[in-house]
């Protein structure tokens, strides 16, 4: 399945996509799509699992899911990863995809629209 650009794959929990994080960037946002990878940059430091975090948070507001609903399948020592966006259900409807594709279909088209930092308003 492709979204614009952005490779997905369905998974029995959910749908499959690709990021590539940019760590130590001015703000946290998406910056479009690179190679078939969602583009974010984090403000926060690829060290003690800290851009990690960020990204899930980052992506969780997002998405406006929760952060479990988020999980890091690979890349979790490096810029390129692939995360899990679980549906509410074990095996999801044809219906329960299509929501989740589009969930992230509209964030990969919000390129260039910074998320405020936590605690500035």
């Amino acid at each position: 399945m492709r979204i614009a650009s952005l490779n997905t794959r369905r998974h029995p929990e959910g749908l499959l996509f690709n990021v590539l994080v940019q760590p130590r960037s001015s703000q946290n946002m998406v910056a479009g799509i690179h190679d078939g990878a969602l583009k974010i940059k984090l403000t926060a430091p690829p060290v003690d699992n800290a851009a990690n975090r960020m990204c899930l948070k980052f992506l969780a507001k997002s998405l406006n899911a929760s952060k479990s609903a988020l999980k890091i399948i690979t890349g979790h020592t490096s810029r390129h990863k692939m995360i899990l966006l679980r549906s509410d259900h074990i095996n999801p409807s044809v219906d329960e995809y299509k929501h989740l594709e589009q969930l992230i279909e509209n964030l990969a088209k919000s390129r260039n629209e910074p998320c405020r930092k936590q605690g500035r308003r």
